[in-house]
């Protein structure tokens, strides 16, 4: 193996570089946009293609003893007024949920859990048809 001896004479230059000034003025100075354009890499972008919103579907539809009471009720009256009482009855039914958890000390994990429970009758019944 041969020994290399580095004299003062080359830390000062920079290790060999061709480079000759201060590292403040290469990372800062007028030729730091010309680096930074010389080693971008340009990267093509596909556009995305557009996403399909989430379609939350009842797999129980037209299923279960209400369905035909519900969709009919549904044709009467329109979608969007349907849809404002059906919210209305839900919101009822788990604030009926949350008050019977009070009366009988259950703490908010067993009360999400009879939320979800009834969540799932109603679609077995046919309420969410």
């Amino acid at each position: 193996m041969a020994a290399t001896s580095i004299s003062a004479a080359t830390l000062k230059g920079g290790f060999g570089s061709p480079f000759h000034g201060s590292w403040g003025s290469s990372v800062m100075g007028e030729g730091h946009h010309a680096l930074i354009a010389k080693s971008a890499v340009r990267v093509k972008v596909a556009s995305k293609p557009a996403r399909c919103q989430p379609v939350m579907k009842n797999v129980n539809e037209g299923k279960g003893l209400f369905a035909p009471a519900v969709v009919v009720t549904r044709n009467l009256i329109g979608k969007k007024r349907f849809n404002q009482i059906r919210g209305k009855a839900i919101a009822l039914h788990s604030q009926v949920i949350t008050e019977f958890c009070k009366a009988i000390g259950a703490d908010a994990k067993q009360r999400q859990g009879l939320i979800r429970l009834a969540k799932k009758n109603g679609e077995r019944l046919g309420f969410l048809a």
